[in-house]
């Protein structure tokens, strides 16, 4: 699939399906989540867009080289700490894909399913390949906030495997694995 995507391509995918994205994705954790919402809190604008963007959670590891930056591994981190401010962000950017591991929250599934939008798996420990996909850094923002908190705008060719597991019409695999695994649990007990 090739970024930006569009309401009706992503409104297409189901959970299960594996994705790999071409073009640019950006890099947010916690303290740029909440950035970003101060700034519209505030009605100020953002010193980048990101509407209609593919959000991947997390804290790259960099090396800079003369005046260009090189990703060295830049593996997921934990989605569900950004629960608090990822549907907001999802209503008022029109966020079509987050990407991260271990899921989301209602509020977040909610959010999916309101605009078009997909949560994607990418695998834990797994970020020299996550790397190995970057073609090139196009900026990156909010130095201050700590490289692996900054914002990375980052070109991808290839980039993946994604693993659709929380769709637009609110499945979440997250929560089908669990509910089928509690009731084989009660079955042997």
């Amino acid at each position: 699939m090739n970024t930006p995507l569009d309401e009706k391509t992503v409104r297409s995918l189901k959970i299960g399906d594996i994705v790999y994205l071409t073009g640019v994705i950006v890099t947010m954790r916690d303290k740029a989540h909440s950035r970003v919402l101060e700034f519209q809190k505030e009605d100020r604008t953002l010193p980048f867009t990101i509407y209609n963007s593919v959000i991947y959670h997390c804290g790259p590891v960099v090396k800079k080289i003369g005046d260009k930056w090189e990703i060295i591994s830049c593996g997921p981190t934990t989605s569900y700490r950004m629960e608090e401010y990822e549907s907001v962000l999802i209503t008022e950017y029109n966020i079509r894909m987050i990407i991260g591991k271990g899921g989301m929250g209602d509020k977040t599934v909610e959010a999916l399913n309101k605009i078009g939008a997909v949560y994607a798996s990418f695998t834990g420990g797994a970020g020299v390949l996550a790397a190995q996909k970057i073609i090139e850094v196009q900026n990156a923002y909010w130095l201050e906030l700590g490289v692996p908190e900054a914002v990375w705008f980052l070109k991808v060719k290839d980039f993946g495997p994604l693993i659709i597991t929380i769709d637009s019409h609110k499945r979440n695999m997250y929560r089908e694995v669990n509910v089928k695994a509690l009731r084989k649990l009660a079955e042997l007990t």
